[in-house]
């Protein structure tokens, strides 16, 4: 490769990318404004292996200093090196984009606001299921530059994309690419809807006529994206009977493609919970469909998978109330699906850093739903006031998580859901929502040392 590279962020992306990049023979360095206390060992063998580190404040990138700068996610286009890559004529480009320019196995992208980890994972175990050789990666945690070179055209790559990744991706083309929902998320970043919608709608920027784009028939902006793409769109619903694409007949999912149509599976066969995995498991099945695997082989991966770590995944049961950690409900839609999931009285913890949201319809289903409501983190008044604007006062504010955690857990009584569910982001007391998901479990596991537990 032999080019000058400035690598800007080093989180877990960033320092793949480094890694990904020297070993392609490229000038690595590797910035980021703050110092990074706590992962100087990771730092350390980058550097030892030949990543030039600037740490604490980003260099000059001027016209002839760096070839190529490769922004992480995290980091928005705003950012001084972006600005100035821009202004001197220096491609800028993220991790993505560079998996991408590298990658020889078909692709499978799949964004959206919410369900984005559950759909991915689950289109990956059907295509594991079958044997072929499946990278599982992207948003979802493992940067997809870690492992692109070991896939070929026989093997197959599902990957999970942000909004974020995909502000910087340029040819990027998946065989598939799904669209599962558009909601209001991450305004803080994207300014309005209409940016967020346009940078989603990336996805499939160019795509052709024999890729495939799967979208949600029962999302209005979804849908709206239909004209843009210049692949095949197959829709998928859960409401309506569509003349083409996956949907739900006599509680059973159909898949009608090509004229033919076909039943994979009952709906209460479904191994995970909820209305909104219904539609994540719709989307799965018309993602797999076009990528010809078997309805047989579909259907049985639909009945044993048993959904992803942080979205509505079961903890335990103490004295009859089961403990529910939706870590990953970082944002209000999200988390009024989550409490569309359970019949049950909730006990419901809600609140961290708010990313732009408006928490009137969360407001709305609390009151619906919720027994008691436990507040804490940056917007904890936030969501206390819309949710008594509405008349519903059963509300514990804490302090801390622990605080948090502990109140719902007296204030839960046999037959309740205890539901961390907290309609925003991590960022105000954790780095990220498996942190946050993680001491949730650990907590309430604390309080029943015999407690059986596991995933479901």
């Amino acid at each position: 490769m032999g080019k000058k590279v400035l690598i800007v962020g080093a989180g877990r992306s960033g320092m793949a990318v480094a890694r990904f990049l020297l070993d392609k023979g490229a000038a690595a360095v590797l910035t980021d404004s703050n110092e990074l206390a706590g992962q100087e060992a990771a730092l350390e063998q980058l550097a030892a292996a030949g990543v030039r580190l600037a740490l604490g404040g980003y260099p000059a990138v001027e016209r002839g200093s760096f070839d190529l700068v490769v922004m992480s996610p995290g980091v928005p286009l705003t950012a001084k090196p972006a600005l100035a890559a821009i202004e001197n004529g220096i491609p800028v480009t993220g991790e993505l984009e560079l998996a991408y320019q590298f990658s020889r196995a078909p692709l499978v992208a799949v964004t959206g606001t919410n369900g984005k980890t559950t759909t991915t994972t689950l289109i990956g175990a059907i295509f594991q299921a079958t044997g072929k050789n499946t990278l599982v990666g992207g948003n979802i945690g493992l940067p997809l530059v870690t492992e692109i070179d070991q896939y070929g055209p026989a093997d197959v790559v599902v990957a999970e994309v942000s909004s974020f990744q995909l502000e910087t991706v340029r040819d990027f083309k998946p065989k598939v690419a799904v669209v599962l929902n558009i909601t209001p998320d991450h305004l803080d970043r994207h300014g309005n809807m209409e940016n967020y919608i346009a940078a989603k709608a990336r996805i499939f920027a160019n795509q052709e006529q024999d890729d495939f784009t799967v979208l949600n028939y029962d999302d209005p902006s979804t849908v709206a994206l239909a004209p843009s793409s210049c692949g095949r769109v197959i829709f998928f619903s859960r409401v309506a009977e569509l003349e083409t694409g996956v949907f739900v007949r006599a509680g059973k999912i159909v898949a009608k493609l090509n004229g033919e149509t076909e039943h994979i599976c009952g709906v209460a066969e479904l191994g995970i919970p909820g209305a909104h995995n219904l539609e994540n498991a719709l989307a799965a099945v018309a993602s797999a469909k076009v990528m010809g695997i078997a309805g047989t082989s579909i259907a049985e991966t639909l009945r044993t998978f048993k959904g992803v770590a942080h979205r509505l995944e079961f903890v335990t049961e103490i004295n009859g109330v089961r403990y529910i950690n939706d870590s990953k409900g970082t944002n209000p839609a999200s988390s009024i699906k989550a409490l569309e999931a359970y019949e049950q009285p909730i006990v419901l913890i809600a609140g961290g850093k708010n990313k732009g949201n408006d928490f009137a319809e969360f407001a709305d289903k609390i009151v619906e739903r919720v027994k008691f409501l436990v507040v804490l983190g940056q917007c904890a008044e936030q969501i206390a006031d819309a949710a008594k604007a509405r008349g519903f006062d059963r509300i514990f504010y804490a302090s801390s998580f622990k605080e948090a955690v502990l109140l719902a857990h007296q204030a839960a009584t046999a037959g309740n859901v205890v539901l961390l569910s907290p309609a925003c982001a991590s960022w105000d007391m954790f780095n990220n929502y498996e942190e946050r998901g993680e001491l949730f479990k650990k907590l309430v596991l604390g309080f029943n040392p015999v407690a059986s537990h596991a995933c479901e």
